[in-house]
């Protein structure tokens, strides 16, 4: 395992990321007035728009909101 400072910055990033999209799929379902059985369909799909849009913002090329300093993907 990398750093302590490392580990918990990626936990962070990885917890944060999965509470968020719990929170918005359980908003759109109830703002749309849908069914709760959509929140299951709606984190998965809402986890991988973030993986794709994160190719953009942290270290490039990966799922990661990380920069490469702090991304454990980035060190060997």
């Amino acid at each position: 395992m990398g750093t302590t400072r490392t580990y918990w910055l990626d936990l962070t990033e990885r917890t944060g990321a999965t509470a968020a999209e719990a929170g918005l799929a359980y908003a759109i379902t109830a703002m749309g007035s849908l069914s709760a059985w959509w929140v299951p369909v709606l984190i998965p799909a809402l986890a991988a728009a973030k993986s794709a849009a994160a190719r953009f913002v942290g270290r490039k090329g990966t799922a990661s909101l990380l920069p490469a300093g702090a991304d454990p993907a980035s060190r060997p």
